[in-house]
């Protein structure tokens, strides 16, 4: 609980910008969902110009392999000049983990890609890209608590529709989160979001939410 206390820590004491399903955040480790297995997620973003809440269903028919859907509401105010808005988040992602530290690597490793869509009057942004995700699990001996440091990266291509402006642009997010396993149902996220050439977003966001495995 010391980790996950200094990660919540560290986000309430950083300003915080709006969320980018791997499009809007990571979430996880790279470990993905077990074939026929099911991860519900529900997650608030907050920042300086929005808060909302986003939920994820996570499904897995394949071994190493598992796609998500997401959707939510978020509340922005873009600022002077223009109203504040209520977005609607939808997006949906794929991930593909090519690696386990049983295979002599010290850390699980996963790579995918995403598409998200965030709407409203007078407002469209479409995202989508590749990502990566490399995590560790520390602890869980004879079913104890675990803790999953992660961190993932993507490749993001955005086409917005803002205000009577049309642009486009390439980011490079790096999100930086801790998942404590609390039970076998029960996992608490924290996330650090860090906006690496986003000329839309501010430079920092924080995400914190639970998954809940069925």
């Amino acid at each position: 609980m010391r980790i996950l206390a200094a990660v919540l820590l560290v986000a309430a004491l950083v300003p915080a910008g709006p969320a980018r399903a791997q499009v809007f955040g990571q979430y996880s480790g790279a470990t993905v969902v077990p074939p026929n297995g099911h991860v519900f997620g529900a997650y608030l973003n907050v920042s300086e110009h929005a808060v909302g809440g986003l939920a994820q269903l996570r499904l897995s028919f394949y071994p190493n392999l598992d796609f998500g859907f997401h959707g939510g509401l978020s509340r922005l105010d873009p600022g002077p000049g223009a109203g504040t808005r209520t977005i609607v988040r939808l997006g949906s992602d794929l991930r593909w983990q090519i690696n386990a530290p049983a295979t002599g690597f010290p850390a699980d490793l996963a790579v995918g890609a995403s598409l998200g869509i965030e709407t409203a009057d007078r407002y469209k942004v479409i995202t989508l890209g590749p990502s990566a995700v490399v995590s560790r699990t520390l602890g869980g001996a004879d079913g104890g608590v675990s803790y999953i440091p992660y961190g993932g990266l993507a490749l993001l291509f955005a086409s917005r529709d803002a205000f009577g402006i049309e642009d486009s642009d390439i980011s490079l997010p790096l999100r930086l989160g801790l998942e404590a396993r609390l039970a076998p149902e029960f996992r608490l996220i924290a996330e650090l979001q860090l906006y690496v050439a986003d000329r839309y977003n501010d430079d920092i966001g924080f995400v914190t939410g639970v998954n809940l495995p069925f």
